[in-house]
């Protein structure tokens, strides 16, 4: 009895071994059974994504200035950064936050990171203030940098308040160096611009700072800070959104000028005219609205696409593109990704179509 039946599971097993790889080859032959075998889709896993998430302990905790606070995130084995990167906070409500390092990129077992709190923000900035405490642990993401200190001549660096923070590294190392810089650094008053003690002594030697509190000299004069400007200087600008239009509208021709935003442009969103948006896998399509996200719409549709930040800098959102033409408006993407993908919080369409494989 035992042969028979053994001689019984050894045919089943053989033909269920068979059928598997007849269906593996059918699936391969025909994209359309049993269901559409399509390409694994960037949407939802972008390489941004793919980046190591670790989690660090929160160390250290300082106030810096009124309403800053500085935070020291300690872990093993951080990659290495320069001057002019940022951190990914994913906080404990799910949020995702950009916070440039300011800390010594030579510190190999901490990141330091700084953020005012933002009375009227979005609540990323509150929630480091209330809930980052000490012994605290979080995940982080990068770090990256689109904010490099590029090889120049000579630098001018116009920051405003909060903005210090990717500068100050730069400035470290142009002080450590002996290159030619200047800082021109303003804020609602000196109480509330951080590292302003270290600042000062950075640039003691040859009167390279100046300071312009608005509660005690106004704003401060971007023209003169950008006149006579050597040939080749780079010039640096980091703060307000008014702040970098006038350093951009005064820069002289000739001179590169290097931006770091802390929020979205409020560029011509509300004067796009509004298109449609084809999702290639649903097959469905949705009206993107003069002055509406296409996060926003698509969401109307496809309720779970994720997302985070809504202001073009986490990559959360980040969609394949397979036709139309993209306006890009996110702070983050490289040129690569930008030939055929899109952060659909900020981004928008250049005509009257797009069709995203979602």
């Amino acid at each position: 009895m035992a042969l028979p039946r053994l001689r019984t599971v050894v045919l089943v097993s053989g033909a269920a071994l068979l059928t598997r790889r007849a269906l593996k080859r059918r699936i391969a032959r025909s994209p359309l059974w049993p269901l559409p075998a399509l390409p694994e889709p960037i949407s939802g896993h972008s390489k941004r994504r793919a980046t190591a998430v670790r989690k660090l302990v929160v160390t250290g905790r300082t106030v810096v200035a009124e309403g800053v606070v500085q935070l020291r995130l300690e872990g093993p084995g951080l990659p290495p950064w320069s001057p002019g990167a940022h951190l990914d906070l994913v906080l404990p409500s799910g949020l995702v936050r950009q916070f440039s390092l300011c800390g010594d990129p030579e510190d190999t077992e901490a990141y330091t990171v700084a953020t005012r709190l933002v009375a009227d923000g979005r609540g990323g900035s509150r929630e480091v203030h209330e809930q980052l405490q000490e012994g605290l642990e979080v995940e982080v993401r990068g770090p990256r940098n689109r904010f490099p200190l590029a090889e120049a001549p000579g630098y001018v660096f116009v920051v405003g308040g909060i903005g210090i923070t990717p500068v100050l590294p730069m400035l470290r190392a142009l002080a450590a160096s002996g290159a030619e810089w200047r800082l021109l650094y303003g804020g609602r008053s000196r109480a509330s611009m951080p590292f302003l003690e270290e600042i000062e002594k950075l640039g003691a030697d040859g009167d390279r700072v100046t300071v312009v509190a608005q509660d005690e000299a106004g704003h401060p004069d971007i023209a003169g800070a950008l006149a006579d400007l050597a040939p080749g200087a780079a010039v640096y600008c980091c703060g307000p959104e008014p702040l970098m239009d006038a350093v951009a509208a005064a820069l002289p021709a000739g001179h590169p000028l290097h931006l770091e935003r802390f929020s979205a442009a409020t560029d011509d969103t509300a004067r796009t005219g509004p298109f449609e948006v084809e999702l290639h896998r649903s097959g469905r399509t949705v009206r993107v609205a003069a002055g509406q996200s296409v996060l926003a719409a698509v969401r109307e549709e496809v309720p779970y696409v994720a997302y985070s930040c809504e202001q073009g800098f986490c990559g959360t959102c980040q969609q394949r593109v397979l036709e139309g033409e993209i306006d890009h408006r996110d702070e983050l993407l490289t040129e690569d990704e930008r030939g055929d993908s899109m952060l659909i919080c900020v981004s928008r369409c250049r005509g009257e179509r797009l069709v995203l494989d979602l």
